[in-house]
């Protein structure tokens, strides 16, 4: 393979790491240690739920950790959320079952491993829930974080009704 052959190849492999969402807005970038690895911070408004902003966290392995390290085509799995009102809540078309519906997702890996960040409604207790977590085909991850947006005493618009 010719050297700019190569170079195109090892490109497009880094620009498929990236994560890929086009709701989500990288906010904040913080470097932690000297081999160029960084903690990302991306906001990621609720296409459902305006007035809700949910900020994600993530892993971002650099060039020098990968060399090192092996394992080019993943980053861990380690994610943060916190979802905050950030104006006048306004309530779209979700879903209401148990499992709630997918919001956002960005790639991990080359090919398997997803962040995921699902929304769930709370009815009784009349809560949106917003769980973190990573998807892989062959192992799933026990590492998730939660963040939850109350809705009691608030002033909130649905779309839809408010579901009975």
């Amino acid at each position: 393979m010719t050297s700019l052959k190569l170079h195109a190849v090892l490109a497009a492999s880094f620009l498929a790491l990236a994560p890929v969402s086009a709701s989500a807005e990288i906010v904040g970038k913080v470097g932690v240690d000297w081999t160029g690895n960084d903690i990302l911070i991306d906001a990621v408004p609720d296409p459902e739920v305006s007035g809700v902003t949910c900020h994600v966290t993530y892993f971002d392995r650099s060039v020098i950790d990968r060399l090192r390290k092996g394992n080019w085509f993943e980053d861990p799995s380690n994610n943060s959320i916190a979802c905050r009102q950030t104006g006048p809540i306004e309530i779209g078309n979700i879903s209401l079952s148990e499992s709630g519906e997918e919001v956002f997702r960005a790639g991990l890996s080359l090919i398997w491993k997803k962040l995921v960040v699902n929304r769930i409604y709370d009815k009784k207790n009349d809560t949106l829930i917003y769980l973190v977590h990573s998807r892989e085909l062959t192992n799933g991850s026990a590492k998730m974080a939660i963040s939850t947006i109350p809705l009691f005493g608030q002033n909130v618009t649905w779309k839809n009704g408010k579901p009975k």
